[in-house]
């Protein structure tokens, strides 16, 4: 299972290197990583994806408040959270079909940040499978880059989990 694991750590150099060398030591890979200023000035948070079990995710929480610098550490995955991406990802449109992307683009409520006769590059922002629905559906027309930022996320602070909002509605049209 995919752990979505959120971190406060003061902001000085080497405290990034510090938590990735955590996870090599024990073998663990990051599947995403992004890092920006939290809410408070001199603390960052970092919000990283990672594989694994509970146990080991336990374990591995443990060890990050060890390290110098750790404010908070939190396993968000079954808390009700926000959780956005961003890509920019160019995709081939011809005069034959660029109406057609450009459809696709409003569908998902995507951006067309750049244009030229053979592609254009759009910038989507979304759940993470907003994404990945983007991308299957611009794949017939030929993917050309993709350059995407980690998972970010925050704890919805009304507690409403959307995800089962959308199963109830789900039933309700069925």
């Amino acid at each position: 299972m995919k752990h979505t694991i959120s971190v406060l750590v003061e902001d000085e150099a080497g405290v990034l290197t510090r938590i990735a060398g955590l996870f090599a030591r024990r073998g663990f890979n990051i599947e995403s990583l992004a890092v920006g200023p939290a809410e408070k000035v001199g603390v960052s948070r970092i919000t990283m994806v990672v594989p694994g079990d509970d146990t080991i995710i336990e374990q591995l929480i443990k060890q990050l408040y060890k390290l110098i610098s750790v404010l908070k550490v939190q396993d968000i995955t079954q808390t009700p959270s926000v959780e956005r991406e961003l890509m920019l990802v160019k995709v081939n449109a011809t005069a034959a079909n660029r109406a057609e992307v450009i459809q696709l683009v409003q569908i998902f409520r995507a951006r067309i940040v750049d244009i030229a006769d053979e592609a254009v590059t759009l910038e989507v922002v979304g759940d993470p499978g907003k994404l990945v629905a983007i991308i299957q559906m611009l794949n017939k027309f030929g993917i050309k880059e993709i350059s995407r930022t980690g998972k970010i996320a925050l704890v919805r602070e009304s507690g409403v989990n959307t995800e089962y909002l959308k199963s109830l509605e789900a039933k309700v049209y069925q």
